[in-house]
């Protein structure tokens, strides 16, 4: 596994999620509670960042159409989203944010 930093986790405000580029990919760094995510920041239905929607649950929300996907399958909760998004293996250490984006954990290849 590659992990780089990612951001500071306190720019992940709770319950919300922060934009990051790590290489070729962007990704959603999202906060629920205490737990942190990654997930890739593309609506697999119509290709709007979803970090510019709310996270609540354990899941992200797509603002334009209200697909929301579970940040830790990255599978779509509710139409009209039915493709699963990337999700990758975090590390939090001390105050960092760590992301490895050459694997998923769930299979699915960024897009």
């Amino acid at each position: 596994m590659a992990f780089e930093r990612a951001c500071a986790l306190d720019e992940v405000a709770t319950d919300q999620a922060l934009a990051v580029t790590l290489g070729r990919y962007d990704i959603a760094v999202a906060r629920d509670g205490d737990e942190v995510f990654a997930i890739e920041n593309t609506c697999s239905h119509a290709e709007v960042a979803l970090t510019e929607g709310e996270v609540a649950d354990c899941q992200i929300e797509c603002w334009l159409h209200g697909s929301m996907f579970d940040l830790r399958t990255g599978k779509p909760t509710n139409l009209p989203a039915t493709e699963p998004v990337a999700t990758f293996p975090i590390e939090v250490r001390g105050t960092d944010v760590y992301v490895d984006t050459e694997t998923t954990l769930n299979g699915v290849t960024p897009a």
